[in-house]
C-alpha cells in the first residue's frame, strides 16, 4: 500500500509539472526548469552522503572503535541482503540517526552518540533495520527524483513571476502557455501542491522503512519502543543546527513543530508509526 501510495503521488506530481508547465512555461519554460532541477539534484544524488555527513560533523569509525556497534550493523544487513555500509557517529546527544548513500553498494549509517547511550540493544537494533530499509528501498533515489519534478515546478514559478515582473506578464500570441489568470493562480498554487506531495511521498516512505525495518529486525516492538524513546528526546534534547533541507533523512523528524505544519512534515505522527509496528507483530 506504502508502494502504491507513492507511485500515485509521483504520478500526480509528473501530471503537475506538465499542467504547470502548460499553464505559465510553455514547452520550452517546462523543459529549461527541469533540466536545471535535474542538474542541481544530480549533484545532491551523487555527493549525499559527503553532504550530510560533514553538515552534522559525522565521524566514520571503525570496527575496533565500535566492535558492538558494528557488530549489530553487520548482523543486520546479513538478513538484509545488503553489502555493509560505512559506519558514522554524530557527535550529539540528540537522539537520531539517518541513512545516505546513492545506492546500497555505497550505503552509510550514522548514528548520533546520544541515541547509542538511550537505547537499549533491542531498540538499537530496530533503528538500524529501519536505517538498512531506506537503503534496500533506494529511497534516496526516490527522493532525488521526487525533489527534481518538485524543484522544476518551483523553478517554472519564479521564471513567471519575474517574467511577470520584468516583461509585463505579455505573451506572445503563438505561445501556448494558456490564460494569464490560470497562469497566475498556478504561480501561487503549483509550488505548494509540489511541496505537500514531496511531503506526503516522504512520509510514505517512512512508514515503508518502519516495516521493512521490523522484517529486517524481526521483532516490531525494539522500533516501536525506540520511537516512543526518540520522540520524548527530541523534546528534551533538540537537534543542534538541524536543517529544513535534510530532516527527511532522519528517523524522526529533528525540527519541530504543530498544526498545519503537520502537512508539511517529512515524518508521519509517532503514534501512527507506533501502531502499524504493533499491528505488524500479529502478521
Amino acid at each position: 500500500m506504502n508502494t502504491l501510495k507513492t507511485v500515485v503521488l509521483l504520478t500526480f506530481l509528473t501530471v503537475l509539472l506538465v499542467f504547470v508547465g502548460a499553464a505559465i512555461g510553455g514547452q520550452n519554460g517546462m523543459i529549461i526548469a527541469f533540466m536545471m532541477a535535474l542538474v542541481m539534484n544530480f549533484v545532491s544524488y551523487w555527493f549525499s552522503d559527503k553532504i550530510v555527513l560533514k553538515m552534522y560533523n559525522a565521524q566514520p569509525v571503525t570496527e575496533a572503535q565500535a566492535p558492538d556497534l558494528y557488530a549489530m550493523v553487520r548482523r543486520l544487513v546479513q538478513k538484509a541482503g545488503l553489502p555493509m555500509p560505512k559506519v558514522y557517529i554524530i557527535p550529539e546527544e540528540a537522539l537520531n540517526a539517518f541513512a545516505t548513500g546513492r545506492n546500497p553498494e555505497h550505503g552509510v549509517v550514522a548514528v548520533t552518540e546520544g541515541i547509542m547511550r538511550a537505547l537499549d540493544r533491542e531498540e538499537l537494533e530496530g533503528v538500524i533495520a529501519h536505517e538498512l530499509s531506506h537503503i534496500k528501498n533506494r529511497d534516496i533515489l526516490t527522493g532525488t527524483i521526487v525533489a527534481t519534478i518538485a524543484g522544476a515546478i518551483s523553478m517554472l514559478a519564479q521564471m513567471a513571476h519575474w517574467a511577470m515582473l520584468f516583461g509585463g506578464g505579455r505573451r506572445d500570441d503563438s505561445d501556448e502557455g494558456g490564460s494569464p489568470v490560470v497562469a497566475l493562480v498556478m504561480m501561487i498554487v503549483a509550488p505548494i501542491a509540489a511541496m505537500l506531495v514531496q511531503m506526503a511521498i516522504s512520509r510514505t516512505r517512512e512508514y515503508e522503512a518502519d516495516k521493512g525495518g521490523a522484517a529486517i529486525a524481526g521483532n516490531p516492538y525494539g522500533l516501536a519502543n525506540a520511537l516512543l524513546k526518540l520522540e520524548r528526546g527530541a523534546q528534551v534534547v533538540p537537534m543542534q543546527d538541524a536543517k529544513p533541507a535534510t530532516a527527511h533523512m532522519f528517523i524522526v523528524n529533528p525540527l519541530t513543530g504543530g498544526g498545519l505544519m503537520k502537512l508539511f512534515s517529512t515524518h508521519p505522527p509517532i503514534e501512527d508509526r507506533v501502531k502499524r509496528l504493533k499491528e505488524l507483530r500479529g502478521r
